[in-house]
């Protein structure tokens, strides 16, 4: 049971889940101590070190556990945990531990028990993760090494291309404070008593057809994607993530850096809930009152022109704007250094390097540009700030009012750096690290009109608004100046964008209208669409970084909205 080897490939998946006729297991609780290990990689990676980091070194950490039955509790689930003793190199990676089980095999010898738990590994300057999974044996107080590996990633950015990873880390056994042990067993249950039901896609077919669902998840081809699933009656139902060692075991537990789904997360949230709170005026705040060292135009940009990505600066770009191109001008600077900055300081001292403001008005034409979403975030924050106090923090806000309501009991996100450890300004143009549960949740919400058992905790008249894509920015062309602003408007024909979400027209044929479907979309073909019928569905991909014969997408068009409408009538 103490392994010393150093493994040549990864497992089958199946090594890191209870098999049939497992045995029950002792009770474990404790502190596991993980020392700093190597990681081995197929294919080796080409950029071994970034900012001074090792991706090729898992890091050191200090995980601790109780178990409940079968059920292996993490007592740091769902937080981003980083490297706890750093050796003379650190390394580019904390992890993000979820539930798992523990068991007793018929082939163990002695009295030794498994555990194993899904964990993902993340990086500080990007919202990409690696699904993975590890195991160790434990017994009479000793546990063995801790075995791992990564075979499911979302979209890479900096850490190129897909990969697989895997390793063993030594490890040594720390008990838990007397009494602990109770306490996190009754919180972890709590926690996954708020699941909404996951059913796998095989109910789902059950219930309707293979024929209607036929296509769901394009047009993504099938090869590219991570995790599909259709949230319907409040029920997941969800097909399995295929990896090059079998199906992920624990498709509940993946977290995901979903990139730019967070534009339609962090930012709309906090102004229907703010809105909800001290009225809809929160949306006329403008950037420059709450934001430091900015060009002069950001003192006439409002936060809901910033949501829009309407503010009248973005990257060198063309001045046409009949037609309109939304991405002119992106990535056109060093993107990669405003990214890769770490303090909000350093941010802005990119934005203003970069950015450069355009011949027309704010809350005019839509220009793709994601340094809109994190000044926003970080005047949200300021303005929260003033509101109630310097210890107010936006995204603790959401936890405890919007996310927590709705049963999110953990939120990982990526915020800036900040010197002599001052908690950082959570990103709100990425960096958010949701399960399946968490985005079903937010997207409902949504559907509810901002309401969640009886009580209104989002602005209803504006997330009405916001779902019929009322005074939406379209994505070709200049917003008309003879259009009247108000919430009565119906939207324009074409793409639109407001506040985070795409609306993608969508002619259905039986319903004989047209309708614009509210859709979060992140870099590498991340989609989480809200349908009028109220079904959701939900495309986790890793479309990016592609060999050059391969294609992210198929031509198949509107294959997920189909089968959504299939399943329930668009009709009104």
């Amino acid at each position: 049971m103490l392994m010393r080897c150093r493994p040549e490939r990864p497992l089958p998946n199946e090594y890191f889940r209870p098999p049939a006729g497992a045995r029950a297991p002792a009770d474990f609780a404790g502190v596991v101590h993980i020392a700093q290990a190597a990681i081995d990689t197929q294919p080796q990676l080409q950029t071994p070190t970034i900012g001074g980091r090792d991706v090729r070194l898992f890091p050191c950490l200090s995980l601790g556990f109780v178990s409940c039955g079968n059920v292996l509790i993490p007592l740091q689930r769902g937080l981003i945990v980083p490297e706890r003793r750093p050796g003379e190199t650190p390394s580019y990676w904390s992890i993000i531990p979820q539930f798992g089980r523990t068991w007793r095999d018929s082939g163990e010898k002695g009295d030794w028990s498994r555990a194993a738990f899904p964990l993902m590994l993340v990086g500080p300057t990007e919202n990409n993760a690696l699904q993975g999974l590890a195991t160790f044996g434990f017994k009479d107080g000793a546990v063995s090494d801790l075995r791992f590996q990564f075979v499911q990633q979302t979209a890479p950015y900096l850490l190129r291309p897909h990969f697989v990873a895997w390793g063993t880390a030594q490890t040594r056994l720390a008990a838990l404070a007397p009494g602990d042990a109770s306490v996190h067993r009754t919180r972890g249950l709590a926690e996954l008593a708020q699941r909404l039901p996951h059913r796998p896609w095989a109910e789902l077919i059950r219930r309707s057809s293979a024929r209607v669902l036929a296509g769901f998840g394009g047009a993504v081809h099938e090869k590219w994607r991570v995790l599909t699933a259709l949230v319907r009656d409040n029920t997941i139902y969800y097909q399995e993530s295929a990896t090059p060692y079998g199906n992920y075991p624990y498709p509940q537990e993946m977290r995901f850096g979903v990139r730019s789904v967070m534009k339609s997360i962090g930012a709309p949230l906090a102004l229907l809930r703010l809105a909800q709170v001290y009225g809809p005026y929160v949306l006329d705040l403008r950037i420059g009152d709450f934001l430091e060292d900015l060009d002069p135009k950001y003192r006439s940009v409002r936060f809901i022109d910033a949501a829009n990505m309407a503010t009248g600066l973005g990257e060198p770009g063309s001045w046409r704007t009949n037609p309109n191109d939304p991405f002119d001008g992106f990535l056109n600077s060093d993107y990669d250094a405003w990214h890769a900055a770490a303090s909000h300081r350093d941010k802005v001292r990119e934005i203003k390097r970069s950015l450069r403001p355009y011949p027309w008005e704010p809350g005019r034409v839509m220009r793709y540009c994601n340094q809109d979403f994190y000044l926003l975030g970080a005047a949200i924050d300021r303005f929260l700030k003033a509101a109630r106090g310097p210890g107010a923090d936006v995204w603790d806000m959401l936890q405890s009012e919007v996310l927590s309501p709705i049963g999110i009991a953990q939120a990982p996100i990526v915020r800036t750096r900040e010197p002599r450890r001052r908690r950082g300004i959570p990103w709100f143009n990425a960096g958010y690290y949701p399960t399946l549960d968490d985005l079903a949740k937010i997207a409902l919400l949504y559907q509810r009109r901002g309401a969640v058992g009886g009580r209104q905790i989002l602005h209803r008249a504006l997330t009405e608004a916001l779902l019929d894509a009322r005074d939406a920015m379209p994505k070709h062309a200049e917003l008309s100046s003879d259009r009247p602003a108000g919430a009565g408007n119906r939207p324009p024909a074409g793409e639109l964008y407001k506040m985070g979400f795409h609306f993608r027209p969508y002619v259905s044929v039986a319903a004989g209208r047209q309708y614009h479907i509210p859709t979060m979309w992140g870099h590498g073909e991340n989609e989480v669409s809200l349908y009028p019928n109220g079904l959701v569905s939900i495309c986790i991909a890793k479309a990016y970084e592609l060999p050059p014969e391969e294609k992210a997408r198929s031509d198949a068009g509107h294959e997920s909205i189909r089968a959504a409408e299939s399943l329930a009538s668009f009709g009104e």
